[in-house]
Parts: C-alpha cells; sequence; structure tokens
C-alpha cells in the first residue's frame, strides 16, 4: 500500500503540477551556496511524511517543531541530529546507509538579506530521487527524478533573516520509475549536486540559445526569452572578440531572436575555443563560455566542422574518483577527464543520466565530445502515460540545461531496451521530441545485437529511422560466445547510417594475473579489447566506440566475493585509479585512429 502511494504522488508533477522553468547558467548570476553541513534524520518508515493511517500528516517533519517546553511531546529534533557533507550521497557518508533506500530528511539553516526589485530562487543541480521541498515550514515544490535540475520561486516565501530550507529525500527504486527497479549502478540516495540561493531582477533572462546556424559556418543565431511576458525589453548581447554587440527587443511573448554574420573560430578536440558572452538586461549581467562547432553525419560517416572525425571514447559513471560515491564538483571532472584525455579520447560517453554542470564544462575546456543520456535504462514500463511523461521531463532537462555546451554532441535516449510495438512508440515520441528541441546535436541510443548464429551477428531495431547514429553494445567473449569467436566474425548492420560500439568490455580484477584466456585477468580484459577492436575495425561504417568503462564502480549486482565485491570490474582503470593492461591497449589504438583521422 505504501508503494502505491508513494507512487502517486510521484505522479503530481506530471498530471497536475507545472514545473518551474529553468534557470539558465545559475552559476554566471548572483548566488550564493548552501553547501556544507546539514543536518540529518534517517525516516525508514517515512514517519515525517505520514500520519500512522499512511496520510500525508500537515505536521510533518519540515514543519522543524521545538519542544515548547518539558512536557511538550516532539520526536524529533533536527538541531541533535547529525551532520553531512552536502552536495554527497548518504550510501558513502554513513556506513549504516550504504545499502538504505528509503526517506532521509535534510535541514539547512541560512541567512539572507532581502532586497527590494528583486526574485529569488533555490535551486538544485540534482536531488535522488523523489525531493519534496520546504522553506521556513511550507512546501515549495517538488521533483522527481534523480539527475537533472530544478529550481522554485521563494521571493514571497524567504524572510528577511533566519530561514531553514527542510528537503526529504526518497530514493526507493519503483517500477514505474525512470530508472526504473532494475539496474547496473549504485542508487545513491541524497542531495548529490549543489544547492544555491540566487537573485535576479523581477524580469530577467531566464533562458538563452546561441550557436552557429546548422550547417553553417558565417552565422551566428539563437534567442532569449525572459521569465515573463513582458514586450519592449531590451537585452544586449556581446561577443567582445567578435566585435559584436547586438541590442535585441522582446516581443509579447518575452522572446527575442536574433541572426549575427560573424565566422568564429570553431571549436574542436583539437583547438577547444571558448568566446566570453554577455547578456544584459535590466542591470543583470550574464556572462557565459560559448563555443561553435557543427555535427552532421553523411551516410555512414560522422563530420565535425565539415571533416570527418572518428568518436574514440570511453564511458563514465558519475563516480567520484578515488573515494568512490557520487562524483559532482570541477575536480572529480578534472580526474576523470584527464584519464579520458590521457586515454587519446576526444568523446566520453556519459552514462547512463545527465552528469553534473562541472563534468560537461570540463568536458568543453578539455576538447571533448559528450553524449548525454537519459536513464530510460532496460524494462521501462512502456505502456504507462506518467513513465513517459516522467521521461520526457528529464529529457528536457537534459536538453534545457546544456543546449549551450558545444561539446555535447550527441544525446541519447535509451540505454538496452528489449523490443516491442509500446517500447517503440515510447521511443520514437522521445526521438522526435529531442528532434524538436534541438536539431543540431545527433540522435542516439545504445541498442542491442539482435541476432548471433553461425559466426554472424545481426543489429536491426526499429529505431533506427529516428537515430542518426546506429549504436549498439557488444559483449561477445563476455556475455556468451568465446573469444577466440571475434576473429572469424562478421557482422550485419543494414542502414547507410554510421555505427558506433556504445559499449563492450570484460570484467578484470586490477592486479589479478593469469594466461589471456582466464576471465577476471588483466590478460584477459587486454586480450578482449584487442580482439573486439580488430573485429570492428574491418566493418564499413564504424565511427566510433566508448568501451565500458572507465572506472571500476559500485554495483549492487555484483556480488562475487574476493573479485567483484559490489564493484563492476570492467573498468580499464581500478576504483583506487590505476591503470589495467586494458587501459594501454585501447590507448594503443586512439594513437593509430587519431593519426588516420588527421
Amino acid at each position: 500500500m505504501k508503494k502505491l502511494a508513494v507512487f502517486a504522488l510521484l505522479l503530481l508533477p506530471f498530471i497536475g503540477l507545472a514545473q518551474e522553468s529553468l534557470i539558465q547558467n545559475v552559476n554566471g548570476r548572483n548566488h550564493f551556496k548552501l553547501n556544507g553541513s546539514w543536518n540529518y534524520i534517517i525516516d525508514p518508515f517515512d514517519n515525517g511524511y505520514y500520519d500512522y493511517r499512511l496520510n500525508e500528516n500537515p505536521n510533518g517533519f519540515f514543519k522543524n517543531r521545538k519542544a515548547k517546553n518539558k512536557s511538550d511531546l516532539v520526536e524529533y529534533n533536527f538541531d541533535t541530529s547529525p551532520l553531512m557533507v552536502i552536495p554527497s550521497d548518504w550510501n558513502t557518508k554513513n556506513g549504516q546507509l550504504f545499502f538504505y533506500e528509503g526517506s532521509v530528511w535534510f535541514k539547512k539553516d541560512f541567512n539572507y538579506a532581502k532586497k527590494a526589485g528583486q526574485k529569488t530562487f533555490v535551486y538544485f543541480g540534482a536531488v535522488n530521487y523523489d525531493a519534496k521541498v520546504y522553506l521556513n515550514g511550507e512546501k515549495i515544490g517538488e521533483h522527481i527524478g534523480g539527475f537533472t535540475p530544478f529550481n522554485f520561486d521563494i521571493t514571497n516565501k524567504v524572510k528577511d533573516g533566519d530561514n531553514f530550507l527542510i528537503v526529504r529525500v526518497n530514493n526507493e527504486r519503483i517500477p514505474e520509475g525512470v530508472p526504473t527497479i532494475n539496474a547496473d549502478w549504485w542508487n545513491y540516495g541524497g542531495i548529490t549536486r549543489e544547492v544555491l540561493i540566487v537573485d535576479v531582477p523581477e524580469v530577467f533572462v531566464e533562458d538563452y540559445l546561441i550557436q552557429l546556424e546548422k550547417g553553417k559556418y558565417d552565422r551566428i543565431v539563437g534567442n532569449v526569452k525572459l521569465n515573463e511576458k513582458v514586450k519592449g525589453e531590451e537585452v544586449i548581447l556581446t561577443i567582445p572578440e567578435l566585435d559584436i554587440e547586438e541590442k535585441l527587443t522582446t516581443d509579447e511573448n518575452g522572446y527575442a531572436t536574433f541572426s549575427i554574420k560573424a565566422k568564429p573560430e570553431l571549436w574542436s578536440p583539437e583547438n577547444p575555443k571558448l568566446y566570453e558572452v554577455v547578456f544584459t538586461a535590466n542591470g543583470e549581467e550574464v556572462k557565459d563560455q560559448i563555443g561553435f562547432k557543427n555535427i552532421e553525419t553523411r551516410g555512414k560517416a560522422i563530420y565535425l566542422n565539415d571533416e570527418q572525425v572518428f568518436l574514440r571514447g570511453i564511458c563514465i559513471h558519475e563516480e567520484a574518483p578515488f573515494r568512490q560515491g557520487r562524483a559532482w564538483n570541477a575536480d572529480d571532472a578534472k580526474v576523470l577527464l584527464g584519464w579520458a584525455k590521457d586515454l587519446g579520447c576526444n568523446f566520453v560517453r556519459l552514462a547512463h543520466y545527465p552528469h553534473n554542470e562541472y563534468m560537461v564544462r570540463e568536458a568543453e575546456k578539455m576538447g571533448i565530445m559528450v553524449w548525454s543520456e537519459i536513464p530510460v535504462y532496460w524494462t521501462i514500463h512502456w505502456n504507462n502515460e506518467a513513465t513517459y511523461a516522467n521521461a520526457q521531463q528529464q529529457l528536457s532537462d537534459m536538453i534545457d540545461r546544456d543546449k549551450n555546451r558545444c561539446a555535447i554532441s550527441v544525446w541519447s535516449i535509451a540505454n538496452e531496451t528489449p523490443h516491442s510495438e509500446a517500447r517503440d512508440i515510447f521511443l520514437g515520441k522521445l526521438a522526435s521530441f529531442a528532434r524538436e528541441k534541438d536539431n543540431t546535436r545527433l540522435i542516439s541510443m545504445a541498442m542491442e545485437v539482435t541476432g548471433q548464429g553461425n559466426n554472424l551477428s545481426k543489429v536491426e531495431d526499429n529505431m533506427n529511422k529516428y537515430v542518426d547514429i546506429i549504436s549498439f553494445n557488444s559483449y561477445h567473449g563476455w556475455y556468451g560466445g568465446t573469444i577466440e569467436d571475434l576473429a572469424k566474425r562478421q557482422w550485419e548492420i543494414p542502414y547507410d547510417k554510421p555505427f558506433f560500439i556504445s559499449e563492450f568490455g570484460a570484467g578484470a580484477l586490477q592486479g589479478k594475473h593469469g594466461d589471456n584466456d582466464e576471465k577476471w585477468t588483466e590478460e584477459y580484459q587486454a586480450r578482449l579489447y584487442k580482439e573486439t577492436l580488430a573485429m570492428f575495425n574491418k566493418v564499413d561504417g564504424f565511427a566510433g566506440t566508448s568501451p565500458w568503462i572507465l572506472v571500476d564502480f559500485y554495483s549492487p549486482r555484483r556480488q562475487l566475493n574476493g573479485i567483484q565485491d559490489f564493484f563492476n570490474r570492467k573498468g580499464i582503470i581500478s576504483n583506487n585509479g590505476v591503470k589495467k593492461k586494458a587501459y594501454f591497449e585501447l590507448q594503443d589504438f586512439y594513437k593509430k585512429k587519431a593519426a588516420e583521422y588527421k
């Protein structure tokens, strides 16, 4: 009963409550962060949210009640509860919560000085999974989804002086969720990304888009959108290095478009050029770093800025290097992407959900193209209307946050989904939605191999007509088949489109050595890499790959004692940061590919 009640509440944001529009580039606004120590209360029975009849309690923990005298009964106390550093996940911060799935309440006290003529928002980078947010004892909103940002207008609720923010976080997996109940990564619970208080003018540039016109190199196009439908507002766009200063005037919808003749230096992995771009309106200056590029497919090849490119990639989970737990800051991103760069990558697949914004921005600075994905993973409930609405909202939020990041080259809508008519309808709608929101990036998804036998593997998927790249995962030699088969295996991919191997790999415990036909050894993993790359390199249309995966990561599905110990060991770097033999095998292949595509 409780699970059903929870899911009924989960539906609300998608069937009744409108989600507030995301503020573009919050770190470019006037803001302060609520990072640091938060009090927390573990609540496995949701005692702070429901009464004993499982009705929502109007006097739950969010009221932050204090005992008024010695005879007053209050069965919780945030002020004496333990502290947890936010952003983080509770699984690695408290050993008792390593496997915990349920509710935890977080409270942060903060002081605020109100100013006339401005609006104030609270912004969350991500909370996993069901967030209910209260300010000074009053509910201000809720959000579903563990990897996308959200914000709430608190202008009329924040007080001059002392305030307290309380968040009920619930990470229980449910079959109707996105992701669904079954996944191969750790279900980290908590406020996993930064929390900001953001101040803006009463009328402000809420959103903007700036990029090269599709297929052209001499025109910059885009738009700005105010938070209100105000006509006649002036917005000034400047790009100092290009001597651009453009005065824009909003229409009755608070919207303005622009098309400016210019020929910027193009962004590429070899030359990750970024320009300072400034939007000014009502006394607010919003600065961003923007790059300009074009990416497209022609037949069975991918072209970046009119030059054919091979995507030398690697998959990455949002798992912190060395310490485990959720990665969330620029330092984590620099380590992970630094390893990828040293590997010879010009591309990363950020699996299986949108990663934190630092990861995308650091990739852009380092000259690494990005595949960004929503967690439509395995056995989603294809016929559930609310599940689709959830997936579409996450796709929309992912694109809205990162549409100005030129490093983003592929929007991915799914991973390893079983074929059915309902699935094709679901994913077809998502692909069309993504294309409508952004027609300048490539659309893809990680498909599966559909037939194997007699030394022939096939890839057939009805989604072929929606995607730009035929991407699929192939684990021949690890999940089925033998490593000896790889040398003679043939492939049938009946589409005039480039194909991309979104995953392949094998598990290896770092430091375990043996013959190259012994599983779990570094030698076996390295051999599988060598044989797999040689196999696909002979197939027409091979346009890139992102092997699985850069670093070993926590997964509750991986229990083999003494080998896995709740780690997926397919990393080519150990969880302690030690490179395995397969790392150097892939590095050597990428050196040859880089020379081939110069």
